[in-house]
């Protein structure tokens, strides 16, 4: 039987191969397969277009193949063997039986990828292939049938495995979502919701004091509005919820979220300043909001106001007011003194009876965050606008994935409020932890339906996080698998003895690469009073690009006290922390004072990016700045006799400054420089001397023998060290 199997191993590789074997070797098969039947084989001599078939009658036929290979020798063979295993035989097994390959299917299969798992040539399986399906284009990437597959194996005697792949079940989302528009019948009007915009320091907190009869501008750090403000203002008897936002560069996110859970737009243009870098940022957020847009050309009330030039610079800017044929309402106001400010509270509330803003007081509550913060006290508190239902004391919230019991609701003034309808903002307390600004606030009916909607966005999010580094780590895998063909191209093309060299230098660079990096760089832990100003302080730092000077590693970042935890954090790292609004706790301090850990305070921001800009520069090593002393031309060089030696001298004189002993010296050659080093000997006359000055000859001598020429110039200069400054430049 094993002799048989070499015979059908043979007969196999002449099916694929027909022209490599002579009919020697088809000899020796047909003598081999002598041992195992009474048949007599005889052999006739091939050629490539013929293939020799055992035949009962005891001979080995020769076929005819349209294709120059055989696909009908395996089964032909295989019915042999059948009839002559139930002839009696006295063999036995000398050998071992061999394993043979076994072919996984998991389903439709495509030529190529079945020719590879069977370890054949594709040009067989098209033969295989036009046996049984005459339709099927002969194409690496034709797709087979399972059955076809099947069929294919079995004709190639090969074993095979068919796995099921599992039936991927989509998961059922436990979500919540916002549920569908109300009948127009339970909808009622509500408060326009008006967002204040404009660059910074153009009046905008100024307009709202003057609205509210407050002095809200007096209390921001710097005089710059930092967060979100929400305010309800009663304005010719009706309400309407104003929100502030900042004009800084560095607050380019909370711009945009205030234009996305507006109504109206009130666009604050200084009118002696004009449209600035922050004025067009905003326009393009309304604009991408879809929002209607008011524009408030305030300062109108300084001698250098120019109103004319801001409307014909905001047409520039694609704002078409209305006494240029466009749509956009325009109001020359003065916030400070409160002129014309009737006019501007007429335009609001005009496009707001325009826009009809009605929405459902009932049904489970819709919000918005628009500020959260960690009071010392009560915990975290969110700052929300209620965009559909009615907010009461014991609902259950979710937002992203924090969950709340409401505990107390408070107004904008710090007064406790039994309920919230649509467009009212509120405080809101009894979070279980911080939610970010502008997630989306849901009401639940049970803390377990709340804790099943979390449990199901941990997962979403897991996944997700999962998926992402898997194609991160599919995409290193190639590029590591390209480095390594590569490198293994580049040595197979060197010598052996290039490639111990290579090796032996690769092992070296990775004991180095184990040591820490001694280059400069600064850890940092980031404590914010709420989430819009650490969301505003990250999205500076994500500017930064000078890595190559010193490296900036955040450590930490979060909203509320600086604990103990984080200066410890900072300790380890040998790092910074720094607070915006925010205070140290006892431990936190404690811990600081005791292990020197460097805890910094700050209420403006760009005040704390220029703190961190000199924290990093003075992390930078110092350069070495060269700077001329002297200056001298050769006049003449000659040499001279020390000892036994001759060493060239040349002769100068001194052009600028003054050349001294002790200094490092150049010497240029048509502004080219030859050598840079110490000096021997300086002579005036015969004399040694420690310096000479301008106007004076000299004997200059290098530790080194140089060839000097005419015309030649000698330099004397000083190296100092410099201190760098790190490479940063922000829009402040």
């Amino acid at each position: 039987m094993m002799a048989f199997r070499q015979c059908v191993r043979v007969s196999q590789s002449l099916c694929y191969h027909p022209r490599r074997y002579s009919h020697n070797w088809i000899n020796e098969v047909a003598s081999t397969t002598h041992c195992l039947s009474s048949h007599e084989y005889s052999c006739q001599r091939s050629n490539s277009s013929h293939i020799f078939v055992p035949t009962k009658g005891g001979t080995l036929q020769s076929q005819r193949n349209f294709l120059g290979y055989s696909n009908l020798m395996p089964a032909v063979v295989r019915n042999y063997a059948q009839d002559n295993s139930r002839s009696k035989s006295s063999k036995s097994w000398t050998k071992k039986k061999q394993k043979s390959v076994k072919v996984q299917i998991r389903g439709p299969m495509s030529v190529r990828e079945l020719a590879s798992a069977a370890g054949i040539p594709q040009d067989s399986i098209y033969e295989l292939i036009l046996e049984r399906e005459l339709n099927l284009k002969l194409e690496p990437d034709t797709v087979l049938k399972v059955p076809l597959v099947k069929s294919i194996l079995d004709e190639l005697l090969m074993d095979y495995i068919v796995r099921k792949e599992k039936l991927v079940i989509p998961k059922i989302s436990k979500d919540v979502s916002r549920q569908a528009p109300t009948i127009a019948a339970n909808l009622v009007p509500r408060p326009a919701v008006v967002t204040i915009m404009g660059h910074v320091d153009h009046g905008k907190t100024t307009l709202l004091d003057s609205l509210r009869k407050t002095s809200v501008a007096a209390q921001e750090a710097g005089g710059i509005t930092q967060h979100i403000g929400a305010f309800q203002v009663k304005v010719q008897g009706k309400q309407i919820t104003f929100l502030d936002t900042p004009g800084h560069a560095a607050f380019k996110a909370m711009r945009e979220r205030g234009a996305n859970i507006t109504d109206i737009v009130v666009l604050v243009v200084a009118a002696d300043d004009g449209v600035m870098e922050q004025t067009k940022e905003s326009i393009k957020y309304a604009q991408n909001a879809n929002v209607p847009l008011i524009v408030a050309i305030n300062k109108c009330d300084k001698p250098d106001a120019d109103p004319d030039f801001t409307k014909r610079d905001l047409l520039s800017n694609d704002i078409i007011l209305e006494e240029f044929g466009g749509n956009v309402q325009a109001v020359e106001i003065s916030a400070l003194k409160s002129l014309h400010l009737d006019d501007l509270t007429d335009a609001i509330i005009t496009q707001a009876e325009i826009q009809e803003l009605k929405a459902d007081r009932s049904g489970p509550v819709e919000a918005v965050i628009v500020e959260s913060r960690v009071d010392k006290g009560k915990g975290s508190i969110a700052t929300a606008i209620i965009q559909r239902g009615t907010l009461e004391k014991g609902a259950i919230l979710v937002a992203g994935d924090v969950m709340c019991r409401v505990r107390t609701l408070h107004d904008e003034r710090g007064q406790t409020v039994k309920s919230a309808g649509p467009s009212i903002p509120v405080e809101i307390t009894g979070w279980k932890g911080n939610p970010s600004a502008g997630d989306v606030v849901l009401q639940v009916e049970s803390e377990q339906r709340a804790r099943e909607v979390l449990k199901w966005r941990q997962e979403v999010e897991k996944e997700q996080t999962l998926e992402e580094e898997s194609t991160i780590i599919s995409k290193k895998a190639e590029e590591h698998q390209l480095a390594y063909r590569t490198k293994k191209a580049m040595e197979r093309a060197m010598n052996w003895r290039e490639v111990r060299v290579r090796r032996a230098q690769e092992r070296y660079s990775r004991v180095k690469e184990s040591f820490r990096s001694g280059d400069p760089e600064l850890n940092i832990v980031i404590k914010g009073d709420v989430d819009g100003s650490v969301e505003a302080i990250l999205d500076v730092l994500s500017t930064y690009g000078a890595h190559h000077q010193c490296k900036l590693e955040i450590l930490r970042f979060g909203v509320g006290v600086i604990s103990d935890k984080d200066v410890e954090l900072a300790h380890g790292f040998q790092g910074i922390v720094y607070g915006f609004n925010v205070d140290v706790s006892r431990e936190g301090q404690q811990y600081a004072d005791e292990n020197q850990v460097p805890v910094k305070h700050h209420s403006i921001i760009y005040k704390f990016v220029e703190d961190l800009k000199d924290e990093l520069s003075i992390r930078i090593p110092p350069k070495d700045v060269q700077e001329v002393v002297g200056e001298a031309t050769v006049i003449q060089p000659f040499d001279i006799s020390v000892g036994k030696k001759k060493v060239p001298v040349a002769g100068c004189r001194v052009n600028k400054g003054q050349l001294v002993l002790n200094g490092r010296f150049k010497l240029l050659r048509n502004n080219k420089s030859l050598h840079e080093g110490m000096l021997d000997s300086l002579k005036h006359h015969k004399d040694d001397v420690a310096m000479v000055t301008k106007e004076m000859e000299c004997g200059v001598m290098f530790q080194e023998p140089l060839d000097y020429l005419p015309g030649d110039t000698i330099l004397c200069y000083e190296v100092r060290q410099e201190q760098q400054t790190v490479d940063w430049d922000l829009d402040f």
